[in-house]
């Protein structure tokens, strides 16, 4: 297989899943916006309503994020019926997963509990987690639809899906939060109905263009529901977990990052915002390389070409560190300006732009650390990752970041610059060792 064709298959699987992110990411500015044009009480409960409700469902929605990998050996292996069966034991799955977050949704006093809020605002964050409940059956039935369609190689329908979902949410939001057609106006807990109303239309239109699709019926997804099968369960689990706690482990370490540098003072904190925020949207194109590089790569195994899934894995981290080489360059020398296109204060500008600058180091080792984790998957390997991950980004990361930034035994407290250099450090980490650790894995599955 010539590196060309090789880059230009893993381009095809990539965009599509690129654009599918970023319409997500879009979906919650546009949430974002309307809120604040209601007040600012609602634009503080969809900031932390939104929070408590994607910790939950991506937390446990990890889980699935196993099932491309599965698909894309069974499909490489040219066994579609095995397909279907994985499909199907998902959705056993998700159904335990539904039930616990409708409960964390229900009940959310541990993470109210953490962040103090007045008597008003918590009574619309709860109404906000009560309308989301509705909405979880179709989120994880849209995550399985996505983990089909990427595992056989045709993500272009999830992308599809994405975007006739984010041209729904201002409509959706307008009719539930400002209330027209006879409805009450919600404010901020209308986000969530609308949401809800938007995953679970496009959960049944994926899946019923799919059941009626005559080009899938190998797959025999439309055939009655097997019973659990405990031993492809385990499998899925051993797989899934390790996906699940890294993902914890993100959104944790981040979440305290953000509450240690908020004692720092308003324009610190909205500084470091900025570069988050930054630091996420660049993320998603190294995510949907990896992607694409685990879907490849477990194909190529699942037909017994170990060499062609390390060739995969080359490939997919040479694409990567290209864009994100090319990403950095750009915060490096566009910090000033990215940093006046967010804020026209002149305090908080000054802050961000020297965290630009920081983001950009921080985004080549992340997208090396983000495209490998992915790799490893395409070989089932994910264990072993999330040790490295969770203990170079909760140890030397958020450690390191409390160290450099809020004490002075290492020097003079480097404040939010010093999160962002541990973060630095620890991704770096993190990002050799995973690395190394996918060389000598995809060096051993093709014998060398």
């Amino acid at each position: 297989m010539k590196a060309t064709s090789l880059t230009g298959e893993l381009v095809r699987l990539a965009w599509p899943v690129y654009v599918a992110q970023i319409a997500t990411m879009a979906s919650a500015a546009i949430d974002t916006v309307m809120a604040g044009r209601l007040s600012a009480v609602d634009l503080a409960v969809v900031g932390v309503a939104s929070s408590i409700q994607v910790t939950i469902l991506m937390s446990l929605a990890g889980v699935l994020f196993a099932l491309p990998a599965l698909i894309a050996h069974s499909q490489g292996a040219g066994r579609p019926a095995e397909v279907g069966r994985d499909v199907h034991q998902s959705l056993w799955i998700a159904f335990v997963l539904c039930v616990v977050a409708v409960l964390l949704l229900m009940h959310p006093e541990p993470f109210l509990a953490m962040s103090d809020l007045r008597p008003d605002v918590e009574a619309k964050v709860r109404a906000y987690l009560d309308a989301s409940v509705w909405g979880v059956p179709g989120f994880m039935a849209f995550r399985i639809f996505f983990g089909f369609s990427a595992g056989i190689g045709e993500p272009r329908a999830v992308m599809a899906y994405n975007l006739v979902a984010l041209a729904l949410k201002p409509p959706l939001n307008a009719l539930f939060m400002y209330g027209f057609l006879g409805l009450p106006a919600m404010g901020a807990p209308g986000c969530a109905v609308a949401t809800s109303v938007e995953i679970s239309l496009i959960a049944v239109l994926a899946w019923a263009g799919c059941l009626g699709n005559r080009r899938y019926a190998g797959y025999r997804l439309g055939a009655p529901l097997a019973r659990p099968d405990y031993a492809a369960i385990a499998a899925y689990l051993k797989l899934g977990v390790p996906i699940a706690l890294t993902f914890i482990a993100d959104i944790t370490a981040f979440t305290f990052m953000a509450l240690f540098i908020a004692r720092l003072g308003p324009a610190v904190s909205a500084a470091h915002q900025i570069a988050a925020n930054l630091a996420a949207l660049a993320f998603m194109l190294p995510l949907s390389i990896g992607n694409a590089s685990a879907i490849l790569a477990g194909q190529a195994l699942g037909a017994g070409q170990p060499g062609r899934a390390r060739r995969v894995c080359g490939r997919g981290l040479g694409l990567g560190l290209v864009c994100g080489g090319l990403t950095s360059l750009a915060f490096w020398l566009g910090a000033p300006w990215i940093a006046a296109f967010y804020t026209g204060a002149e305090a908080v500008r000054r802050l961000a732009a020297p965290l630009i600058v920081l983001v950009a180091a921080y985004h080549l080792a992340d997208t090396v650390q983000a495209i490998a984790v992915n790799a490893l998957r395409g070989y089932k390997r994910t264990a072993i990752p999330m040790v490295i991950y969770t203990t170079s980004l909760w140890g030397l990361g958020l450690g390191g970041g409390v160290l450099l930034g809020l004490t002075d035994r290492l020097g003079p407290a480097r404040g939010a610059a010093g999160f962002w250099l541990a973060g630095i450090a620890s991704l770096a980490l993190a990002a050799g060792l995973v690395a190394l650790y996918l060389d000598r894995v995809s060096r051993a599955a093709a014998g060398r």
